[in-house]
């Protein structure tokens, strides 16, 4: 099986003529949307379209809702853009904010996390005020409505890149609000430049209408649904992976930190070494590098907008939606999408998950271990 080359952001140079052609005519004036399918370039091409606006003199800030696709975002940028500064969604608001207003970003009465928002509140707050330079905005069918309003409303240059078929989040957009709020057409984006045609072919099962599959992808193992007897049989699958293929990046990605803390804890008596990301509240598990080889150990939303080698999803068993539902559906598909050359999803227990029993074999392998 190919080993990658370590992920650093790709050359202008090294990027398909359709990607560079996409650049070369986004104007540097005005608002854009992008979208296009998992694996199409997205993220590199925000890298890169922020460094482009950087060279005009222009401030430029580059956004991702989350923490993990900032990180990844700061390592690529670093490389070519170093005058980008790269924050977090929710990061810009509050000190954009907090330097408009001298407090916090508002919150809704009986709010029950810290990061939801009231937008009535930060829309009349900033009525009147301007944002200087220009935004790029990562996965910004993660962003609610009320953000592209706030855009319109701050008079920003924002051009964004999205993917409305990896909606997993409680508030998004679709391309067509966020057409509609920034006063934009939606341009196309095609190709997956990332994932074997076996991988591909299942993500499409998934979500058909992404037409994730194609003719030039290169062929690799065919994706497996294991079934575990227990959680120590799935860290001993892992670990025997690792033994075959010690310079790829490897993810196991999982619902519920509970269950990240509890792997975390058969990986040590194993021996195998763990860069885990749990969030908020975990000083010492915050900082990721997805090039480095080994085990990386994510929640499903801290994966969303990142490429592994190798990926393994241990408790597909936890998910109990209709086979057809629609949202289960799009988690499955970003969830697939992630894995460059091999993917294996588990469960625990002798009975398939009722969504993926009726996938057939030739594009779902099935074995025990």
């Amino acid at each position: 099986m190919t080993t990658h080359r370590p992920l650093t952001v790709t050359g202008y140079l090294e990027l398909t003529s359709d990607q560079r052609r996409l650049l070369e005519r986004l104007p540097f004036e005005g608002s854009h949307l992008v979208h296009g399918p998992a694996g199409s370039g997205k993220s590199v091409l925000a890298v890169h379209r922020a460094a482009m606006l950087s060279l005009t003199g222009t401030p430029v800030t580059l956004l991702s809702r989350s923490n993990t696709l900032r990180q990844q975002a700061m390592r690529w940028g670093s490389e070519i853009a170093p005058e980008v500064e790269v924050m977090t969604f929710h990061a810009w608001l509050n000190g954009l904010f907090r330097s408009a207003e001298g407090t916090a970003v508002p919150v809704p009465a009986g709010a029950s996390s810290e990061w939801e928002i009231d937008w009535t509140g930060v829309l009349t707050g900033l009525a009147g005020h301007s944002c200087p330079g220009a935004l790029v905005v990562d996965e910004g069918q993660d962003l609610p409505p009320a953000f592209y309003s706030l855009c319109t409303l701050l008079r920003v240059q924002v051009t964004v890149f999205a993917d409305e078929n990896q909606t997993i989040t409680d508030t998004n957009s679709t391309l067509a609000e966020i057409e509609k709020k920034l006063k934009v057409s939606a341009i196309p984006l095609a190709g997956n430049h990332r994932n074997t045609r076996q991988i591909a072919v299942l993500a499409d099962h998934f979500h058909k209408a992404a037409k994730t599959s194609g003719p030039r992808l290169a062929d690799g193992p065919m994706p497996t649904l294991t079934a575990h007897r227990s959680w120590e049989g799935f860290v001993d699958q892992v670990r025997d992976h690792l033994r075959t293929q010690p310079k790829q990046t490897t993810a196991v990605v999982v619902q519920r930190t509970l269950t990240q803390k509890k792997l975390m804890e058969l990986f040590a008596r194993r021996g195998v070494a763990v860069q885990a990301y749990l969030g908020s509240g975990h000083p010492n598990h915050r900082r990721l590098d997805p090039a480095r080889a080994g085990v990386t150990l994510l929640t499903r939303t801290s994966a969303k907008g990142l490429e592994f080698d190798s990926v393994f999803v241990p408790d597909t068993h936890e998910d109990r939606a209709h086979p057809e539902d629609p949202d289960q559906r799009c988690l499955y598909y970003m969830l697939t999408t992630r894995a460059r050359s091999s993917l294996d999803l588990g469960y625990l227990g002798d009975r398939e998950p009722d969504h993926l029993h009726a996938i057939p074999e030739r594009y779902l392998k099935r074995r025990a271990w």
